[in-house]
């Protein structure tokens, strides 16, 4: 709702909005919706294999695109790409092409920031489908799919597709390991083509960058399917912390989110009790229409359960590519030297980096007159 200030003569009046408030929404996200939404997010909308500059030094991340771009090549066939957009569910779509000799799948096997998802999205786009045929998605929105519509019906849903894939496959939970699995199974004898990255299991995360073996071995049966792709480049670790710009006063927040329309303005403790109340795969549906978030009394996170809560938030913002404004502590203080150290430090370390790129993007809400 705008409301505009009353003026004296001769003053313009200063037009304000009343910002909106994150705690406030509890979003029902109907099963199609989750179908529509399988395609790369906003940020991975304008990714190709051409804008993604390998590493000099890396000779397998240029070995990627090329074996990457031949996979989507390969993809074409028998079923129609302009035949038309179909049913969410599958009905009277053609039945995909029939499974050929050799891995049905590929698996990017790389450390953190060496660009798996840039890649993953180049692969969605590159191949010859239209949008209804093939699907981009993380595991957690391919598990709340399920939970969605059920087992049965996904298969039946994503049976007709061209291309399934997968970002941030999760090693962490067995029973969603198990689930994921057997779907896939069912998908790969349908002739789908399945593309994946992975999360390092907790337990392995001080062993080694990459999770090939990993993968394969949660996967069970359909290690068969799925060629690795090694993906060499500076791991993450080696990066250290990014360092989070200085955090700005209530009063500036509170301010910067009356005078940017489409803003939200959030107490940053009351924010993570929402969360508890919201499910995750709802995150985004959280954040419809809202231009930037801004946060008043940022701390840190009281556990890990809030914490892999906040990162979900974190990753849906920043593929949205909505700004962060905040005030409190900066992004980089969020976690305890405990959860850093910890089977989840990878994801609290994604977190930070892209709450931090976003903090960034907000620098310009905050009137600096």
């Amino acid at each position: 709702m705008n409301v505009s200030s009353s003026s004296s003569a001769g003053e313009s009046p200063i037009a304000e909005a009343t910002p909106l408030s994150l705690c406030s929404r509890e979003p029902r996200v109907p099963a199609d919706r989750l179908v529509a939404e399988m395609v790369p997010p906003p940020r991975f909308d304008s990714v190709r294999f051409g804008t993604y500059i390998p590493d000099p030094n890396q000779p397998s991340q240029t070995e990627a695109v090329h074996v990457l771009e031949s996979f989507a090549a390969g993809l074409g066939g028998a079923q129609a790409a302009g035949s038309g957009r179909r049913g969410f569910f599958g009905l009277g779509r053609p039945k995909a092409p029939k499974t050929p000799a050799g891995p049905r799948g590929v698996y990017l096997d790389g450390g953190y920031g060496v660009g798996k998802t840039h890649l993953l999205a180049s692969l969605w786009h590159a191949t010859p489908a239209e949008p209804s045929l093939k699907a981009f998605g993380t595991f957690v929105e391919l598990t709340n799919l399920v939970g969605a519509l059920g087992f049965q019906q996904t298969v039946q849903t994503l049976s007709g597709h061209r291309l399934l894939c997968i970002d941030e496959f999760e090693l962490d939970d067995p029973g969603d390991t198990v689930l994921v699995s057997t779907l896939l199974g069912k998908l790969v004898d349908a002739g789908v083509a399945l593309a994946a990255t992975s999360n390092t299991l907790p337990g392995k995360l001080g062993e080694g960058r990459f999770a090939a073996a990993d993968f394969l071995r949660e996967i069970q049966g359909l290690s068969a399917h799925f060629r690795p792709l090694r993906i060499d480049g500076e791991d993450y670790r080696h990066r250290g912390l990014p360092e989070a710009p200085a955090p700005f006063d209530d009063e500036q927040v509170t301010r910067a989110a009356q005078e940017t329309a489409g803003a939200s303005l959030d107490d940053f403790p009351r924010l993570l009790e929402h969360l508890a109340r919201v499910h995750p795969s709802r995150y985004g549906a959280l954040t419809d229409g809202v231009t930037a978030v801004c946060l008043t009394d940022v701390r840190p996170v009281p556990d890990q359960s809030t914490a892999l809560r906040l990162v979900v938030l974190a990753d849906r913002l920043y593929d949205r590519e909505v700004p962060v404004l905040a005030s409190g502590l900066p992004f980089d203080q969020l976690f305890s030297e405990e959860m850093l150290k910890g089977g989840y430090r990878k994801k609290y370390f994604r977190a930070i980096s892209r709450l931090t790129a976003l903090a960034r993007d907000a620098k310009d809400l905050v009137r600096t007159a």
